[in-house]
């Protein structure tokens, strides 16, 4: 055990600043992204309770708005987050910056986060009416919808950028979040005894501890969070020629045709009533009585230590199952933790029985940390399958697309409002009880009610789970496929480099040794006899022999994986010999024949006689799919040019576009060396140079703004033209790319 830490050591201290063969980030940049995630948690703790749902309790116990009120403040929050995400999916898959799509927002939507959450806990809710608070908190949360999401969305997405290598991004979101989860850990351990301190009760809904405590985290959090911003930079797997060019519609069509977005989608929006039992643990404490601040403090810590265990064994068990039975495994292990979260709580009122609820809990986040830990990893592999499917990295628009989640949450997220109602959490059994109308939750301090209350919403909570897990048997994305997708993107963007000029000898190259190596490892793969490995493996009794046999079967397992990773590369090299190929490659040659604007007027196959092409074989159901893709983006070019070019379709000129883009790289570059020598001349005490310097940094400035502005000019017609030339542009890249594989599948000595 000793040995193998001191050779964790030696391989830190190695790879510090260059990742290890095979990996793409640092150790140096694994450790910016997690030790930076714990300033962003910090914020990330104190904003999502100013977030409105229909069980918040800084919302709903504290500030005093109940739950029809709240239900309907989250309606029109979900509502006014439609434009705002639209806008931020835009942003980000049009970003065009030397800082990358997710970095530079970690400043820029950072900031305002922090600031409208301070000024949210220090407005005067005791002199406000009901509807002074409900449009004061709507009003923050329109705020939030965009710059608390951009800046969380943007720190959750970057590891989709810094690693094609999924197996890496798994090991490194556990690593992260180990690291980063200390501060929501120690903050719930110590905030009840804070909150204590300053209310001199055991309580946590008063709005005096969160004007006191909020702040200081949240501005500690930004400050902690900026080694995420200048410790990391994004990788993308693409064409050095490539340009982004991608609008809204655009996208849009390209994610809808992803499967596995909508098979997670769907799981989430199944799943809507899991997280129902949330907050029970708290409410037995503040309504119940059921422990002091100090055993609150112990409770917090030992559940919020069920979710760090989780991210030691993720990595091991992602390697050995993967992330389908993974997840399969957890949500049907949470149905029954859940469910025995019931007897806990009818046990209410029962010395200990908190800690009986605490165990199940601690269960239930265990699992529930497990199955959440491969989210973030999901979705990047997610994002890699829709750059393989459309050729455009638009990470932005999932969001964008997710709102039809928003559509569906808007009708499910009354359900538990009024399950509360239902079962008596209202203000009719407030005042029946003796309490006020005003704040109906002071129903809860009613032992009846109570255990009533927190019963249906375990048993909702259990319908939920059992609903979440459905869709996950259909997800087939296997750690394998996601590797041969990533080295199948690598040869098609060598392959459009190649065609614009712009292919390296070390690309090239490397392209020829991945296509020689898939090769070796399809042949390997095929001598290799794992059945008979295990037969001789289980026949044996002899532990010196079966030790060894075992150590050969595990690199035989290896092997076949490998080949059968290699296999799916091999089949993208040959895909233009099968007669789907042969037939895209024909069509492709006749548009490309008919030029940009000609291709128009072919008659090509509409998309209901793609439709209704035969789909019995398995040769014929991708021929019929390709068709669909091809006659789908055909129609939307000549809608495009019946709108845009009636006088016929122009050349874009595609100079003007690299011009835009290098001047906005120059001047980036510019500004931030202003910014150092600024820096200098002040620290030097050069007050005059500092001066010149300052004029010059304010020149460059309105140079920058005017730059990016004629970027987005460009960029917008850049992207009107890329769409009514969109089938002439797929045809030449097929065209290009099947020359390029010819090179690399010919006899040693004859490629390029």
């Amino acid at each position: 055990m000793l040995k193998k830490a001191f050779s964790m050591l030696r391989g830190v201290k190695t790879h510090w600043r260059a990742p290890a063969e095979g990996r793409y980030m640092p150790y140096r940049e694994v450790f910016s992204l997690s030790f930076g995630g714990i300033g962003v948690r910090m914020i990330v703790y104190c904003v999502s309770q100013m977030i409105l749902a229909a069980n918040n309790a800084l919302i709903g116990n504290t500030i005093g708005v109940p739950p029809d009120t709240l239900y309907l403040l989250y309606l029109l929050g979900v509502l006014s987050s439609f434009p705002l995400t639209g806008l931020r999916a835009k942003m980000i898959d049009n970003t065009r910056s030397m800082k990358g799509k997710y970095r530079p927002y970690l400043i820029s939507m950072g900031i305002p986060t922090v600031v409208l959450g301070v000024a949210f806990v220090w407005m005067p809710y005791d002199k406000m009416d009901l509807f002074g608070k409900s449009v004061t908190v709507l009003l923050f949360n329109i705020g939030f919808q965009f710059f608390y999401n951009f800046f969380n969305d943007s720190y959750d997405s970057l590891i989709n950028v810094l690693s094609p290598n999924s197996i890496e991004r798994s090991d490194v979101l556990s690593i992260r979040s180990v690291v980063e989860n200390l501060s929501p850990s120690i903050i719930n351990i110590v905030f009840p005894l804070l909150a204590k301190a300053v209310t001199g009760e055991d309580k946590l809904f008063d709005l005096r501890i969160y004007r006191i405590l909020f702040p200081p985290i949240l501005l500690l959090g930004f400050l902690i969070s900026l080694p995420v911003y200048f410790g990391t930079k994004e990788k993308l797997v693409r064409a050095r020629s490539h340009v982004a060019g991608v609008s809204f519609a655009d996208a849009l069509r390209a994610v809808a045709r992803n499967k596995y977005f909508w098979i997670i989608s769907l799981a989430g929006w199944l799943g809507f009533l899991e997280g129902a039992f949330n907050e029970i643990l708290r409410w037995m404490y503040n309504y119940q009585g059921a422990a002091t601040a100090g055993q609150y403090s112990l409770i917090t810590a030992i559940a919020g230590n069920a979710s760090f265990w989780p991210n030691l064994v993720a990595p091991f068990l992602i390697r050995r199952y993967g992330k389908k039975k993974i997840l399969i495994g957890t949500n049907l292990l949470n149905i029954g933790f859940i469910a025995l979260m019931l007897p806990a709580v009818r046990m209410t009122g029962t010395p200990g029985a908190i800690w009986i609820l605490l165990f199940f809990t601690f269960i239930n986040q265990f699992i529930s940390s497990l199955g959440h830990l491969l989210t973030p990893s999901v979705n990047a592999d997610i994002r890699d399958y829709q750059q393989y499917v459309s050729g455009e990295r638009i990470d932005g628009m999932f969001a964008a697309v997710g709102l039809i989640g928003g559509l569906i949450s808007m009708g499910t997220g009354y359900v538990l409002p009024a399950i509360y109602k239902r079962v008596g959490l209202n203000a009719a059994t407030a005042v029946k009880l003796g309490y006020t109308a005003e704040n109906v939750y002071d129903v809860l301090y009613n032992r009846g009610y109570f255990v009533n209350i927190c019963s249906v919403l375990i048993l909702a909570s259990v319908v939920g789970a059992a609903l979440n897990v459905i869709p996950y048997f259909f997800y087939d994305l296997s750690e394998t496929k996601q590797r041969a997708m990533v080295r199948i993107l690598a040869l098609r963007a060598a392959a459009e480099d190649r065609a614009a000029g712009t292919l390296t000898e070390e690309a090239a190259e490397k392209a020829q040794a991945d296509v020689r190596a898939a090769n070796e490892a399809v042949a390997a793969a095929g001598e290799t006899d794992l059945n008979a490995l295990a037969d001789e493996y289980r026949a044996t009794k002899d532990k010196t022999e079966k030790k060894e046999l075992s150590s050969r079967l595990a690199e035989a397992k290896k092997t076949v994986a490998a080949g059968e990773e290699a296999a799916l590369v091999l089949e993208e090299l040959h895909w233009f010999g099968s007669d789907t190929g042969k037939a895209a490659l024909r069509r492709a040659a006749s548009v490309c024949e008919a030029g940009v604007g000609g291709c128009l007027t072919l008659d090509l196959p509409t998309k209901k006689e793609a439709a209704a092409l035969p789909k019995t074989t398995p040769d014929e159901r991708e021929r019929r799919r390709e068709a669909l893709v091809f006659a789908s983006e055909l129609g939307v070019a000549r809608r495009t040019a019946a709108r845009y070019y009636p006088d016929g379709v122009e050349p874009f000129d595609e100079a003007s576009l690299t011009a835009a883009v290098e001047e906005c790289d120059r001047l980036e570059i510019r500004h931030a060396a202003l910014l150092a020598e600024i820096k200098r001349a002040n620290t030097g005490g050069d007050k005059e140079s500092a001066a010149a310097l300052r004029e010059e940094l304010n020149r460059v400035r309105a140079e920058k703004r005017a730059a990016e502005q004629d970027f987005k000019t460009l960029s917008a017609a850049f992207a009107r033209h890329r769409r009514v030339s969109a089938p002439y542009l797929s045809s030449r890249r097929l065209l290009d790319r099947a020359a390029y594989y010819e090179t690399l599948s010919a006899p040693a000595g004859t490629a390029e």
